[in-house]
């Protein structure tokens, strides 16, 4: 447990890049996303990336691969959608805990590899909790203020059942990532809370909010020292921002936050903003001189990409985070012991 405090003290810790990204070169189709399986599902399933785990296992299994090959040192299970919640889109609720358990185990299988072939850089593996496509603090009906499309506990439950089978599988670390509403992260945190609890655990928890536009705020409102203070009170290993912005938008965020916390910081931006077609251009050296400039200022612990980002990108930034030293802090100190 105490391995990735050990690696946080030691170097800037890498995470890997998009699985979406990735997983659009292979051009999949429908069928592929079928598989046997899944040949007569009532529903079409193109799109559903998590259900790849289970029809593609080999292709997300290279993927894996390949962002550890670049230098990563956390890659992310393929499960941004797998909740109850999300998974609705494509009626399969009770399909949930097998993704997320196939993903955590496939991924862990090739951290473990790459682990074996150099003992000195343990690969870690981080379980991807994503935001669901509902919030908890707003209204998706403009006519209607009050009405909530979902509730606290409704996404507590999902939550919950999407942590246990994560660990179940062998994930390491737990993130609940890209939070537009702190709210929906609050009923993911006090979930993990309960799985601690019930399974006397402890499992180190990244979280990671995304600031959705040149406001400077979260999509529920809050700025990011007021996303920083509405988490604090949960042990984290790690708070940061991903996705919405490129790595030079997201900066000012990263160092509103980093002199305010014992917590490691992450980000993991995306390739630039994207463009008119909705695809991302930044190369990876113009990425890469963008993040320079956070560990030139000592902001960062944990540093990836998100969307539009590669092994390529990976491997830059990988380089560069290489040459700095990790932004201390004194919760490591404590919890390393």
């Amino acid at each position: 447990m105490s391995n990735i405090y050990k690696a946080l003290q030691e170097r800037i810790l890498v995470l890997d890049g998009a699985m979406g990204t990735m997983l659009q070169a292979y051009k999949f189709t429908e069928e592929d996303f079928r598989g046997e399986r899944f040949k007569d599902y009532p529903t079409p399933l193109q799109g559903n990336n998590d259900l790849l785990s289970i029809t593609q296992p080999e292709a997300i299994k290279t993927i894996h691969g390949k962002y550890f090959e670049a230098g990563a040192d956390i890659i992310e299970t393929n499960t941004f959608s797998g909740t109850t919640i999300a998974m609705a889109d494509y009626q399969m609720e009770d399909l949930v805990y097998e993704l997320n358990y196939q993903s955590a185990k496939i991924a862990k299988e090739v951290a473990d590899e790459f682990t074996a072939k150099d003992p000195h850089k343990p690969r870690f593996v981080a379980g991807s909790i994503g935001p669901t496509n509902r919030t908890a603090s707003m209204s998706p009906d403009v006519n209607d203020p009050g009405y909530r499309a979902v509730t606290f506990d409704e996404l507590r439950i999902a939550y919950k059942q999407q942590a246990e089978a994560l660990l179940d599988g062998g994930a390491d670390i737990l993130l609940v990532e890209t939070v537009f509403d702190t709210l929906n992260a609050k009923a993911a945190l006090f979930a993990i809370e309960q799985v601690k609890e019930e399974r006397n655990i402890e499992v180190p928890v990244m979280l990671s909010g995304t600031i959705t536009d040149a406001s400077g705020r979260t999509l529920s409102g809050q700025t990011a020292e007021a996303f920083l203070i509405s988490v604090s009170h949960i042990p984290l290993l790690s708070v940061g921002f991903n996705c919405a912005l490129g790595a030079n938008l997201l900066q000012p965020h990263l160092e509103a936050i980093a002199s305010k916390t014992d917590f490691a910081i992450s980000a993991h931006p995306n390739a630039g903003l994207p463009n008119a077609f909705g695809e991302y251009d930044e190369t990876p050296e113009e990425m890469g001189e963008q993040i320079e400039e956070y560990l030139k200022k000592n902001l960062i612990n944990i540093i990836g990409g998100c969307c539009g980002t590669s092994p390529e990108h990976i491997k830059v930034i990988a380089n560069i985070a290489s040459k700095y030293k990790p932004r201390r802090h004194s919760e490591l100190v404590s919890e390393s012991h």
